[in-house]
Order: C-alpha cells, then sequence, then structure tokens
C-alpha cells in the first residue's frame, strides 16, 4: 500500500483495492476512515468484545462502526451471535404468522367455538358461539370438568340441534377421556386449537371478552344481569354479517319493547273492524213475533210468526198456511216494515219443517201463492 498498487489484484486484496482512496497508515495501523481494519489473527479477539454482553446482532454491528472494519464484518458478527447458545435461548420470539381464517359456514349451527371463562365475579362460566349466526351461549357452572360441561351441553343441544364440530382450547376438561367420549357419542367432530394459542379459537376469546367487557357494567345478581346481556346481544345486529343473531339462527327477529316504538297498523284496522261490527248490529226477533217471509222464488214476502230461536242469525218461522219455514234472517223484516216487492236480491235456500205441536189456523184467507221447492240450507 505504501509502494503503490498493483495493475491487478487478486480475490482476497479486490475490498481493500475497491477502497483504496480512502485508506490511511497510522502509526503502522491501517485505517479505513476512521475505522482500524483488522486482521485475520486478530478478528476473533475483537468479536469476542464485540459480543461481551450479548447485545444482539443488530447492536454489535453498530459498536463495529464506530470502530473496525474488515472485510465480511457482517457476516462474522451474524454466525457470532447464532452460535451464541446464550443468544439463542433468550432471543426474541419471530414476527406472529398471519391469522388463518376460519372458514364461514353457510349454514348455522354447524361449527360451535366454545370456551371456558373466569373465575369472573366469584363464578366460572361456559361460553359457546356459532361460527355462522354469532348465536351466543353463557351458562354458569360449578367447575371446567367434563361432567359439568357435558351436562350444559345436553341442554343446549336439546334446545338448538348437535352441531358438526366444535372447536375447544386444550383445557384438561375437554382433552380428558370422557368428554371425547361424549363428542363420539353424539357424532361431533372435536376440533382442538394450538396449545398457548389463544388467537386460534379467537371467535370464543372474542365472546369471553365481550361478556366479561359488558357484564362488569351492569347491576344486580348475575343470573339476571346474564340473561339480560344474552337477549341484547341476540336482537343487535352484528358488524360481519349486518343481521342479527337471532335472525340467522331462527329465522325471523325477536320482539323487544323497541318495537312498541313503530305504529301498530293491525291494531287499528282491527279496532276499525270491530267498530264497524258494533254499529251494524243484526236484527233480532224474539219467538211469538210476526214478520214477513221473503218468498225467494216470486220476489214476495208472505206473513208469519216466529216459532223457534235455531242460531245467532237464523229462526223457524211458521206461516199463515201452516207452514214451518227455516230462514236466515236477512230474509225475515218485522211486521211494520215496508220492503219493495221489486226488489231483485240474492236468497239462501229454505227448508220445510213439519211442526211436531197442533196450533189454531187463523180465520181463512184466500190461498198464498205456491212456494218454491223445499231445499236443505247450509247457511246459519
Amino acid at each position: 500500500m505504501l509502494s503503490g498498487w498493483p495493475s491487478s489484484t487478486n480475490k482476497d486484496l479486490q475490498p481493500y483495492y475497491n477502497r483504496r482512496e480512502e485508506l490511511s497508515v497510522v502509526d503502522g495501523c491501517i485505517l479505513w476512515g476512521s475505522r482500524v481494519i483488522i486482521p485475520p489473527q486478530g478478528r476473533t479477539e475483537v468479536l469476542a468484545q464485540l459480543h461481551e454482553t450479548h447485545p444482539g446482532e443488530n447492536r454489535m454491528k453498530a459498536l463495529a462502526l464506530s470502530y473496525v472494519w474488515w472485510p465480511g464484518l457482517d457476516t462474522d458478527i451474524a454466525t457470532k451471535v447464532q452460535h451464541c447458545h446464550h443468544c439463542q435461548e433468550n432471543r426474541n420470539s419471530p414476527a406472529k404468522a398471519p391469522l388463518h381464517l376460519w372458514e364461514w359456514p353457510t349454514q348455522p349451527w354447524t361449527r360451535l367455538h366454545m370456551d371456558h371463562a373466569g373465575p369472573f365475579q366469584g363464578k366460572l362460566f361456559l361460553v359457546l358461539v356459532d361460527s355462522h349466526s354469532k348465536w351466543l351461549e353463557v351458562h354458569i357452572v360449578p367447575s371446567t370438568s367434563a361432567e359439568a360441561t357435558i351436562k350444559v351441553l345436553k341442554s343446549i343441544f336439546f334446545t338448538h340441534g348437535i352441531p358438526e364440530q366444535i372447536v375447544t382450547d386444550n383445557g384438561t376438561g375437554f382433552k380428558s377421556g370422557e368428554f371425547q367420549d361424549f363428542m363420539s357419542q353424539m357424532g361431533i367432530q372435536h376440533i382442538c386449537t394450538s396449545p398457548y394459542h389463544p388467537s386460534s379459537n379467537g371467535l370464543a376469546e372474542r365472546a369471553v371478552q365481550t361478556f366479561k367487557s359488558t357484564v362488569s357494567k351492569l347491576e344486580g345478581p348475575m343470573e339476571h344481569c346474564l340473561t339480560q346481556f344474552l337477549f341484547k346481544y341476540r336482537v343487535t345486529p352484528q358488524t360481519t354479517t349486518n343481521l342479527s343473531p337471532a335472525q340467522l339462527l331462527m329465522g325471523r327477529k325477536l320482539r323487544t319493547t323497541l318495537d312498541l316504538l313503530h305504529p301498530d297498523t293491525s291494531k287499528r284496522v282491527e279496532d276499525k273492524q270491530r267498530k264497524l261490527m258494533t254499529d251494524k248490529r243484526p236484527r233480532t226477533f224474539a219467538v211469538g213475533d210476526k214478520v214477513f217471509v221473503r218468498d225467494v222464488l216470486h220476489k214476495k214476502w208472505i206473513p208469519a210468526m216466529v216459532i223457534k230461536i235455531t242460531g245467532p242469525l237464523s229462526y223457524h218461522v211458521e206461516t199463515n198456511a201452516g207452514v214451518v219455514l227455516r230462514k236466515h234472517v236477512d230474509h225475515l223484516c218485522p211486521e211494520d216494515m215496508t220492503t219493495s216487492t221489486g226488489q231483485s236480491e240474492d236468497w239462501g235456500p229454505t227448508t220445510t219443517i213439519t211442526p211436531t205441536t197442533t196450533r189454531t189456523n187463523p180465520p181463512q184467507q184466500p190461498p198464498a201463492p205456491p212456494l218454491e221447492p223445499v231445499r236443505h240450507s247450509t247457511r246459519v
């Protein structure tokens, strides 16, 4: 270097040749800028000093940047850290992998996510959520044992049916043989997430968080707060589906007190119909009343008398000729009521009934016009 650079350099000298204009010699030491160039025989000791407190790869490079240099310094520092047993045992965790999204079931109550929560306010809870509808079930349990869990699950399954899959963590109650046998008997595929990785069962973890944060703000007995929370949660539209859990699971909206704010159109219609029926009461007759009976065939009114009430709108009447007829109230009118005989109306059929008692005939009158043929009435 003091006597000049050769016209051609070998591979080992190429890094120095590329920096030849920046190299200098001070008291027998070759410097690149302010950094001392360390020869191969001294590099191991310099690396040991840089790594004395196990600062990590980046900090070692930053420290070396102020003092020393040689070709391949960064590679040697990385190798030193990778082969340090203490550094590898206490290294930081790598970057978390992107979350793997569960496939959204096309049908409700197909895959359920389940977890235990608590102790919370002195109680343990079993939290279960449907991945399709986001329907939430929260039940107080005495323990996290398989026996207590199975008892609650049977009650839920007998209400909503048996799902195809259940996702849980690796809790002792879920991993027990008793719980595995129950899953097998029900024909349910039991999926366990990776140990100590709660985000794999994120739907259940989120449900637990929502349950705790909401119930902790409510006042009153836990049972009352729990039912109040579940009802409001089930009728509230979810951000992912824009529909409430009740709509997706049951196919309908649950009625709440907020529905009372909407005008009740059906009630208004019913009130008007009831008023119309009240204002138009049907005519009524008593036994012995003298009336006129409509002769449907000849469009005439025939005098008669009511002898029996057979229904709310039907009567037995007897004409002056002694013929007993069953008539609807629409075919009767009071004796003092005038009716046009030329009016065309749609009258129903009549039935002639033979009287069972003897009655004194009125004074002889001209024979009445012939009546229509006897037919059985189907109207009341």
